[in-house]
């Protein structure tokens, strides 16, 4: 499991003992020095050799990735410390299992890093989001195609929240990713693989952020920039137990090929799926009772019913600024959902408590 760390304590210090000796930063140019990343750990480690690497593309690209691996391998780093969003630390976490090898892109398809060296890894993250610092998974997409690493030696061993570094976001990151971590919740309770420990995650991730997304998103300060945190590191516990469902299998498409943040692409499917789930309740194939599953959701949200909880979604979207027309954003349906549906992640469409079939999104998209 993850450990969550204070780095102004002293008795912290022990995860930098003396067999510590190189430490590989790994983060963006925004995420290090806009939020005061820098400024905090400058003067950190002095006695210690500090190497950083600034990513430089959008999404987590084998290409790069490889590049960071080839660093990583000839700087020999006793700690890898990723500062930034879920793309800096999915790099860091397949950084730090993995060697560079003449078959690696085979490998990283496959999840197979056995016999590797696992280079401890403290992930600090700099948007409200992903959950990633607390995650056993991470994602890299190899020929626009998104594929996922998993197993337990991916998640961080280390894991620190610190609010001032999410100060500096834009408002258009902080809608995106605050509602990402709100979709992993619901998606969490509902999903087929969930379980008691993972209900109990999602339920307080969704109390704090439902509490907290709008006033994030429109007067972000410390207090509810250390609640978004926290909320999102609660909602990454939660999937890392049950993975997300139909929502997010559909959103990897949308922002490779439409340019759409992830929380944002999210957000365009899931009160679609809720409602569809929720019409075919009685027939979902799961070993839970859906209809309990879906009250749980009614409370968190001050709902009544389906209609009033996709009523509260649509309206913290619409103060979020979250665009949800498809042709605003660019998206033709007709026209381009061979493209959509040949990339979405079927692990997490089979995830949904409801079977989906490829053929059934575009009526749930047009209809619910």
């Amino acid at each position: 499991m993850s450990k969550l760390i204070n780095l102004s304590l002293d008795d912290d210090k022990k995860i930098f003992n003396k067999y510590i000796k190189r430490i590989l930063f790994i983060s963006g140019t925004t995420s290090y020095y806009k939020t005061g990343a820098e400024e905090i750990f400058k003067n950190k480690f002095n006695n210690k050799e500090k190497y950083i690497y600034l990513k430089k593309s959008y999404l987590p690209d084998f290409d790069e990735l490889k590049k960071i691996i080839n660093i990583k391998d000839e700087i020999k780093p006793d700690l890898i410390i990723a500062i930034g969003g879920g793309c800096v630390i999915d790099y860091a976490k397949i950084t730090s299992v993995f060697k560079e090898e003449k078959n690696l892109k085979q490998k990283i398809i496959n999840s197979d890093y056995k016999g590797n060296k696992k280079i401890p890894l403290l992930a600090i993250p700099t948007t409200a989001g992903s959950g990633a610092e607390v995650t056993s998974n991470a994602v890299i997409y190899i020929n626009n195609i998104k594929y996922s690493v998993e197993g337990a030696e991916v998640r961080p061993d280390y894991h620190a929240l610190l609010p001032k570094l999410l100060l500096s976001s834009t408002m258009k990151i902080d809608s995106s990713s605050g509602f990402d971590a709100i979709s992993q919740a619901i998606e969490s309770i509902l999903s087929k693989r969930s379980n008691t420990q993972s209900i109990e995650y999602a339920s307080r991730a969704l109390k704090i952020l439902f509490k907290n997304y709008i006033n994030f998103v429109n007067k972000k300060n410390l207090s509810n920039s250390y609640n978004m945190a926290l909320g999102a590191n609660l909602a990454g516990k939660a999937i890392n137990i049950s993975k997300t469902t139909a929502p997010h299998a559909l959103s990897y498409p949308f922002t490779t090929h439409f340019n759409i943040p992830h929380g944002h692409a999210v957000s365009l499917t899931l009160n679609k799926f809720l409602k569809f789930n929720h019409f075919y309740k009685d027939k979902a194939d799961k070993d839970f009772n859906l209809i309990k599953r879906f009250n749980l959701l009614f409370k968190l949200s001050n709902s009544e019913n389906i209609q009033q909880l996709d009523r509260y979604l649509k309206e913290i979207k619409k103060q979020a600024k979250l665009e949800q027309n498809f042709l605003k954003l660019g998206i033709n349906l007709d026209r381009k959902y061979t493209k959509i549906v040949n990339g979405l992640n079927s692990q997490r469409l089979k995830n949904n408590p409801i079977q989906v079939s490829k053929k059934d999104i575009k009526n749930i998209i047009e209809n619910y």
